[in-house]
């Protein structure tokens, strides 16, 4: 009898486990992403948690990159685990704020709203700093398209 009520605590509590982070989004899109480290273009999955951000990208129904973005940090399949600004360090630019990814990946404002106009159906943004960046943001209906001229730098997600 002891051995029933311990299974059905185990049960029960990895249940409530399993269920306590509540997806507040999950959307498939086409996910482009180059930069001078890496370069990927395919369908995926971005999931919106209220802790963390996952996108999955797949190609062959097979998956070819996986991105988790948490209060802290940014782990990618292809990478270890980083600190974002270390991520930005070493992936994107360093005169990047921490929240820069997070934000494309949930069609947020970037640099705390600098330069930004709104339009019909989103907004955009310019913002260029001599010798360290020369971003168009751009968050359109069912689409974002994060271009950076100066450092080679496409994040481009066109939501299905």
């Amino acid at each position: 009898m002891i051995d029933k009520i311990v299974i059905f605590a185990v049960v029960i509590a990895t249940f409530n486990s399993c269920t306590a982070t509540k997806i507040e989004k999950q959307e498939s899109a086409f996910i482009v992403m180059k930069t001078a480290k890496f370069k990927y273009a395919d369908m995926g999955f971005i999931t919106d948690t209220s802790s963390r951000l996952k996108v999955d990208i797949y190609g062959a129904g097979q998956p070819l990159m996986s991105l988790e973005i948490n209060g802290m940090n940014v782990c990618m399949s292809t990478f270890k685990c980083m600190e974002k600004q270390d991520f930005n360090d070493q992936i994107l630019n360093s005169s990047y704020p921490d929240t820069l990814l997070e934000n494309i990946f949930r069609a947020k404002p970037i640099f705390n709203k600098e330069s930004l106009v709104k339009t019909k159906d989103g907004f955009s943004q310019k913002l260029t700093k001599e010798g360290e960046y020369d971003i168009s943001y751009r968050v359109n209906g069912k689409e974002r398209i994060f271009r950076d001229r100066l450092n080679k730098i496409l994040i481009k997600v066109r939501e299905q």
